[in-house]
């Protein structure tokens, strides 16, 4: 299954609601990348990570195979140093020993991930990192235990089975190169209910479930949630813990 088999049908909800990385994960990206790299983004979805990028490296070549993820991608009103490409995870058109670092955001157990990880031996110049990090689920807020539970039990079987690789942090696939610290790392927002609510709207198994069910998995556990959330306008904290992996190819 590709990603634009997964997140197409939640391009839009997806777009609004994925919370952006903290600068600390950057900063450990940049200790190992020259500012003047040249940066191959693949699975970049709607462009969480890849205005970061872009602020501090010179070029991002920002891929995704789905069209509708790249309408919605923040590049798409003009970015003097970013392109967009409709391109699988695992093959781009860019040069032999052409990007200085491979960045992938919540993406690469989309992936073919041998094939992948011979792209990036292709792509990277000697030296070039790759960089590759995501999320579980997150962290329940206080008091929303039992509210929470029951809207995850419903949505347990739409999982596509990728996501276990997200569950064991990528410890399953066959990683090239040498690896590099990577600091531990935690993701955090401050949202009202209404940025929650969308937030759980964007999984890949919210739309598997209306899919199979007809029936939308949010607005059926929508009034238990907002009773446990609160005031609807009242700001609470959501964490996610993040895990990362950093590779050097070999000079």
């Amino acid at each position: 299954m590709s990603v634009q088999d997964h997140f197409s049908g939640v391009a839009q909800a997806y777009a609004a609601a994925r919370p952006d990385y903290p600068d600390a994960l950057y900063d450990a990206v940049a200790a190992h990348v020259s500012p003047r790299a040249h940066v191959w983004e693949p699975g970049c979805g709607s462009g969480q990570a890849t205005r970061d990028l872009a602020a501090r490296f010179a070029h991002v070549h920002a891929t995704d195979p789905s069209e509708q993820q790249l309408s919605r991608h923040w590049a798409r009103e003009g970015a003097a140093n970013v392109t967009l490409a409709v391109e699988p995870g695992e093959s781009t058109w860019l040069f032999d020993d052409s990007v200085d670092l491979v960045a992938v955001a919540q993406a690469m157990h989309w992936f073919d991930v041998p094939a992948f990880f011979g792209e990036c031996h292709r792509v990277l110049r000697p030296g070039g990192v790759l960089a590759a990090w995501g999320y579980d689920d997150f962290d329940v807020p206080s008091g929303m235990e039992d509210a929470i539970a029951p809207f995850r039990a419903r949505i347990e079987q739409d999982w596509p089975p990728e996501r276990d690789f997200i569950k064991r942090h990528y410890a399953d696939f066959d990683w090239p190169f040498d690896r590099l610290e990577a600091p531990a790392l935690a993701l955090e927002v401050d949202w009202p209910f209404e940025r929650f609510a969308g937030y759980l709207s964007s999984f890949s198994a919210t739309a598997q479930h209306r899919a199979r069910t007809g029936e939308d998995p949010v607005a059926l556990h929508l009034d238990a949630l907002r009773e446990a959330w609160g005031d609807p306008a009242s700001i609470r904290r959501i964490r996610w813990p993040l895990f990362m992996h950093l590779r050097r190819k070999p000079d």
